[in-house]
């Protein structure tokens, strides 16, 4: 008996002095992943594999001594400063993962947002081998074209989601931002829906990169629209036109007819043609005053509008073919 107090009181003494010595990382920070369903003995065992503790065994007992080896919870973690066996228990049972992050850039199109999930290391892809119409059934969405569906915005990602997620997150995200706004538009707008704005809004996004001139660029199809006049819009036909655009637009491409070309066209195109952000969403929805059925590009990122046909071909004249 006395022996056998002694070897407890030896185990408790080791077990005290090891759960409060740091853990001798190599280099911090220290990033590692823990897999969903792993046991205690498994979860051990990949912190030693990627050099977080130097026993298996000791961080084990440690564990069911102290009643946690049930408790802890899978995910990515990073450890930012010198950590002991106890902390590091701690911070596994509070789950205090740390998250990632993956951007949808206002602009995209879905391709580039499915090349972003692709080639992001965190997510499961669960929808690389997945068509467009596929993925669109698995989150249960009714339009047939996912272009323009989802938010450009940045996602926090627990490592190991599945990329399904992180749509799902963007998709319903489009459409609280969508409904807001549509809620609050001016009345008279030539819309039938919503899906009809965000095509406009689009359209907005792609035009300008400059904030202040949304409101004025949507205004313009607007005008157009009621007048019935064609958008006749680049970044549309560029879209319509696919893999076949070889980065300059020409007077080929205008008269290719395509369901994108508002040159041979009338009316909005039939889906979106990119992920247009809060600012073209809110500018579709709320044009500025305007009578202008024009604009043109004055060569730094901004453009002239004009209320006839007359004051436009003067500016086209004066920034684009004298170079002025």
């Amino acid at each position: 008996m006395v022996l056998l107090l002694v070897a407890l009181l030896g185990m408790g003494g080791y077990l005290f002095w090891y759960a409060r010595t740091p853990l001798p990382l190599k280099s911090l920070p220290v990033e590692f992943t823990l897999k969903p369903g792993s046991s205690m003995t498994a979860v051990a065992e990949q912190l030693r594999q990627q050099g977080v503790i130097d026993s298996a065994w000791q961080f084990r007992l440690l564990a069911r001594v102290l009643g946690d080896a049930a408790r802890i919870k899978a995910g990515h973690y990073t450890l930012g400063r010198a950590t002991t066996p106890v902390e590091l228990l701690r911070k596994l049972t509070q789950g205090e993962v740390s998250l990632r992050e993956i951007v949808f850039i206002e602009g995209w199109t879905f391709q580039q947002m499915r090349e972003a999930l692709d080639a992001h290391p965190a997510l499961r892809h669960d929808t690389t081998n997945m068509s467009e119409a596929q993925i669109l059934t698995a989150l249960n969405i009714p339009e047939t074209h996912a272009e323009g569906l989802f938010f450009p915005a940045k996602y926090y990602i627990d490592p190991g989601n599945s990329d399904i997620s992180i749509l799902r997150r963007a998709y319903e995200t489009m459409q609280m931002h969508l409904a807001k706004e549509w809620a609050t538009r001016q009345p008279g707008l030539p819309y039938e829906n919503p899906y009809q704005a965000l095509t406009m809004a689009s359209i907005i996004e792609k035009e300008t990169g400059m904030a202040s001139e949304r409101p004025l660029i949507a205004a313009v199809f607007i005008n157009r629209l009621r007048n019935g006049m064609r958008l006749q819009t680049d970044p549309s036909v560029i879209y319509g036109l696919g893999d076949a655009f070889d980065g300059n637009l020409h007077k080929r491409d205008l008269l290719a007819d395509t369901p994108y070309n508002t040159y041979t066209r009338a009316g909005l195109p039939p889906t979106p043609i990119a992920m247009p952000g809060l600012d073209s969403i809110h500018a579709a929805l709320n044009p500025a005053s305007s009578q202008a059925l024009y604009f043109v590009a004055k060569g730094n990122g901004s453009h002239v509008f004009s209320d006839n046909l007359e004051e436009h071909n003067r500016a086209v004249m004066r920034y684009q073919k004298s170079g002025n």
